[in-house]
């Protein structure tokens, strides 16, 4: 099936990729045109693990091109999903503009049938706007569907995600495009993936209920991690306990700084702003949003509590990614607590695997060192704010000889506080503190 992706961002750039692995041949268009330079020439512009052997394979066999021709990549495509961004406008909704753009130019380019996806996340009744544009601006009869199919991907472990997916989500009242999606996804049906056919409201809906229900469960555990801090519980075995019930479930039940990245905060505050449109206050959501901000200010008490007076002193941190496997720093816990660290007179050295160039930009007066040890040199505390791999085995012994202070503050809980604190150091984690 001949098919274009609209964007070559995160989502874009995932789903064009893996459509390819299928079988399919896709174009995907950017109007930037360095990026596209340079993926023709197989350089993946994103740190997403596997992603750039499926970009080089695919692009050798010829099912994958790249291209800023909008008009040539749709007038030969059957299937165009819209994978531009969407970001915040600044009042919680989702920004617009950029597919509303895409309709316009879609609506000049139609010449035959073409099923039209959103990919990106939109607010619901973007289906129904699309639709509009297109038919406002097209100039001719010919016919088109508008169907909106969600992504699921984790940043860090997005090939897996599309190509073994918990479900696949089409929302859609054209039974001839509902056909046309399920040929697309063929080779999911040989593993026994669900699929949800609904309408395209209800789509829209399951990404950002999805999304807010998981930030739910990061601030639920966190505001049980403080408790338990005041109460001497040991917040590991909490949620260990609460995960064992199969109505819970135990992903997302670890304790940490906040969550970040490009959907739960943004999404999270697009679905109170939409229901706010709608006349009805999501109050539990709002919460949810809430507690996230409460946990940077709490996650800066933490080092306090190892450092009480912050001025002048050199502060360590490990991780700056939102998550661990991405280069991805937007809304990454690790920045605000940064910005809080610089602004009561800290110096910070930081180090981190893959993110440190786009850091660079948001924060260039961190000193940014080659590795963990170098950065935990001369400190007085190291921070581990981002569990990457590589941070969960630290030679304790080196770093303790290399540090000015003994301190280490973990965000993460990646480190039993008995284990931390036999080669001597103060030792600080989230829920855990009285415990032990």
């Amino acid at each position: 099936m001949q098919i274009a992706v609209i964007g070559t961002g995160y989502v874009g750039l995932v789903t064009g990729a893996c459509f390819a692995e299928f079988g399919n041949t896709v174009t995907c268009v950017d109007k930037d045109a360095a990026k596209i330079d340079s993926l023709i020439k197989g350089r993946v512009p994103i740190y997403e693990p596997g992603l750039d052997a499926i970009v080089q394979k695919n692009l050798k066999e010829g099912r994958l091109a790249f291209s800023t021709n909008l008009a040539e990549a749709i007038e030969k495509s059957l299937v165009v999903l819209l994978a531009v961004g969407t970001p915040d406008r600044g009042d919680g909704f989702a920004d617009m503009s950029q597919i509303e753009e895409v309709a316009r130019r879609i609506a000049f380019a139609l010449n035959g049938y073409k099923v039209i996806v959103t990919k990106s996340t939109v607010p619901v009744g973007a289906a129904g706007r699309i639709k509009s544009i297109i038919d406002e601006n097209k100039t001719s009869g010919v016919r088109f569907s508008v169907a909106a199919n969600p992504e699921f991907l984790r940043e860090g472990a997005a090939i897996n995600d599309f190509l073994r997916p918990d479900r696949v989500v089409i929302g859609c009242r054209d039974e001839e495009a509902i056909a046309i999606l399920k040929d697309l996804y063929r080779p999911l049906y040989l593993i026994e993936t669900p699929f949800v056919i609904t309408t395209p409201e209800s789509a829209e809906l399951i990404k950002y209920a999805s999304n807010a229900f998981l930030a739910t469960k990061v601030s639920f555990v966190n505001e049980i991690a403080n408790l338990c801090d005041l109460l001497g519980a040991d917040v590991k075995d909490v949620a260990k306990g609460m995960g064992m019930d199969k109505r819970i479930g135990p992903k997302f039940l670890h304790p940490g700084p906040g969550f970040g990245g490009s959907c739960f905060p943004k999404d999270a505050r697009a679905l109170v702003a939409l229901a706010k449109d709608a006349g009805y206050e999501l109050k539990i959501a709002n919460a949810v949003i809430d507690v996230n901000e409460q946990q940077r200010e709490l996650s800066l008490d933490r080092i306090r509590e190892l450092v009480p007076d912050l001025n002048a002193k050199t502060i360590a941190v490990l991780g700056l990614s939102f998550k661990p496997e991405t280069d991805d720093i937007r809304e990454s816990p690790a920045i605000k607590i940064i910005e809080k660290l610089i602004a009561a007179g800290a110096r910070v050295k930081a180090y981190d695997p893959a993110s440190m160039e786009a850091a660079k930009a948001v924060l260039p007066e961190v000193q940014y060192c080659e590795d963990e040890y170098a950065a935990g040199r001369g400190a007085d505390a190291l921070v581990l704010i981002t569990e990457w791999n590589q941070f969960r085995g630290l030679d304790l012994q080196r770093l303790r000889n290399e540090i000015r202070s003994p301190n280490i503050v973990d965000l993460r809980n990646v480190y039993e506080p008995h284990t931390v604190r036999s080669f001597g150091f103060k030792y600080v984690s989230m829920g855990r503190n009285r415990a032990h």
